[in-house]
């Protein structure tokens, strides 16, 4: 397995596993707007290595260890990272816009960044398959859109500290920066790539509108 692949998920468990155990330490480094606009910038990063639960923990982690090889082998070590994290830091912004005013704000785990790798990963290989609950299988790209429209209820509903805003700031982030590296996607992809842009198109259309 890739060594950066690995520092990424380690960060991710021991870290979350860390806030698991100690309280003020996750109250600290949880992406929080009220904190942040106070100045303390680092949870918008940081809060990407924090995670609710083991449950949460696993599923962001299995996700990025299915997705990653394709992004790595396609782009290398250095591509990938770059996406990781442009991907976490577009889901903070995309937070912060979105929540700017409500002060009491939180969210936490590496769902944006993941997403990004997810997207970026069905951009390179659009004919990919997964098996659904490891049997029903299912075109990658459809997964990708169903994960994004879960983030919309998820939104919708707030009966949670998962945050579902930064799915789709990382999946902006993955989805920009693997086409800026490679524009002849649009033109060989096209369909995927339209596709793709649906959920993204539904949020803010719903953000406008003032439905979440």
């Amino acid at each position: 397995m890739n060594i950066i692949l690995i520092v990424i998920i380690a960060a991710n468990v021991l870290f979350s596993y860390k806030g698991f155990n100690d309280v003020s330490f996750f109250r600290k480094y949880e992406f929080h707007i009220g904190s942040i606009r106070a100045g303390e910038q680092i949870r918008m990063f940081s809060s990407g290595f924090l995670h609710a639960d083991m449950g949460h923990l696993f599923f962001n982690m299995f996700t990025l260890y299915m997705f990653a090889p394709v992004v790595i082998d396609h782009f290398g070590s250095f591509s990938f990272l770059l996406i990781y994290v442009g991907s976490l830091v577009f889901g903070s912004l995309l937070t912060l816009l979105m929540h700017k005013n409500d002060y009491s704000y939180r969210a936490i785990g590496a769902s944006g960044a993941v997403t990004g790798i997810l997207y970026s990963a069905i951009l390179i290989n659009p004919s990919m398959m997964l098996g659904l609950f490891y049997v029903i299988p299912i075109p990658a790209y459809l997964f990708g859109i169903g994960y994004l429209l879960y983030s919309i209820y998820g939104m919708k509903a707030k009966n949670d500290n998962i945050g579902h805003t930064a799915h789709f700031g990382g999946a902006i982030g993955g989805y920009l920066i693997t086409l800026l590296k490679e524009p002849m996607m649009v033109v060989d992809n096209t369909t995927i790539v339209l596709l793709l842009a649906i959920p993204i198109v539904i949020l803010f259309i719903m953000s406008k509108a003032g439905k979440l």
